[in-house]
């Protein structure tokens, strides 16, 4: 097991220096991007400045044969493009694939300083993670690059989720997961064909009162593997974050699961589509009317201690830490979008 003194030590000599804490950042919407396509990679100047976060997507939806083009495309998409606050991110094929290493030391070799998070798929546990914090400390040391790649789990298998706390723990290069429903569903034999959201047939049924039609509440597939993955992720400081949804027809049911997982501590969520962009900012932005009252709670107590009473509702040091978590992400927010920071009065 390694010393805790080694824990923020670089891997290779000549690495950056790994992050003892997360860059602060705002990250509503990871928007997934072919790179294969070339009419798709001259939009993304301009897409940069829409999304939190560009994301060339190198794995699943890219034929086999476009594999090595979306290699190569997302290398001269990240070359052609300034980025500004908005974060380059890469989600590379999986590390059993015949790619993956290519994946990694061509990117790496070639803008490895643009890129932010090298986002892994089918992670399974900390072996996987300790593969490629050792790998692009190497790489960061061959090419010069300035500051550490993150990388970012998605759990997509029956095993990463039994092994979620010590994933999240397993590097200080962890940026943080996302759930990957499709291939968790197959990996736990769920009877299910969506990807994401909910089910019809996944529901609980009011007790019978005679003849009276009984009440039905449909249920949500993947609150016990989200909520697991929020408690791992803050328990270690990095950021948990919903997956796809991807039925593209049904805007109402795409905002419900991501509002869900917003509630229960995502930071953001994968869009796969243009439409999804203003789902997620509008969702993963904190309501205006909640910013202010949650101001006005930090206004009463500066300092986070004591009690008072506001609009007849007792507020103290626990509510003063959710206040301040409202807060400080409505902050980000308003950064970067000048409507919204009128709407929170900041």
């Amino acid at each position: 097991m390694k010393l805790a003194r080694n824990f923020f030590r670089p891997l290779a000599i000549g690495a950056p220096d790994p992050y003892r804490e997360l860059p602060v950042t705002l990250e509503r919407m990871i928007h997934f991007v072919p790179p294969h396509i070339e009419k798709v990679r001259a939009k993304v100047p301009e897409l940069a400045k829409q999304v939190d976060v560009v994301l060339g997507n190198l794995e699943d939806a890219i034929p086999l044969e476009s594999k090595l083009d979306a290699r190569r495309g997302f290398i001269a998409m990240a070359k052609a493009t300034d980025f500004g606050a908005t974060a380059l991110w890469t989600r590379i094929n999986a590390l059993n694939s015949p790619w993956m290493l290519d994946d990694v030391t061509e990117i790496m070799a070639e803008v490895g300083d643009k890129l932010d998070v090298v986002m892994v798929p089918k992670v399974e546990g900390p072996w996987d993670i300790h593969y490629c914090d050792q790998l692009l400390a190497q790489l960061e040391a061959r090419h010069g690059v300035k500051k550490p790649v993150l990388i970012h789990a998605i759990l997509e298998t029956a095993e990463g989720v039994k092994n979620v706390d010590a994933i999240a723990a397993a590097s200080p290069r962890m940026h943080g997961m996302s759930l990957g429903p499709a291939d968790l569903a197959a990996s736990r034999a769920m009877k299910t064909t969506r990807v994401g959201g909910g089910h019809p047939e996944y529901k609980v049924l009011a007790d019978p009162a005679g003849d009276a039609p009984r009440a039905v509440a449909q249920q949500d597939l993947w609150h016990y593997t989200i909520a697991k993955m929020v408690d791992a992720c803050a328990a270690n400081g990095i950021k948990a974050f919903y997956g796809p949804f991807g039925d593209f027809s049904d805007d109402s049911a795409c905002e419900s699961q991501f509002r869900n997982a917003f509630l229960l501590g995502c930071a953001g969520a994968w869009s796969l589509h243009p439409s999804q962009i203003a789902i997620a900012k509008r969702v993963f932005s904190p309501d205006a009317g909640e910013v202010k009252f949650a101001a006005r709670i930090l206004e009463a107590m500066p300092d986070g201690s004591g009690a008072v009473m506001i609009d007849g509702k007792m507020q103290d040091d626990a509510t003063w830490k959710q206040a301040k978590v409202i807060v400080d992400l409505a902050r980000r927010v308003a950064e970067k979008d000048p409507e919204l920071a009128r709407a929170y009065g900041f």
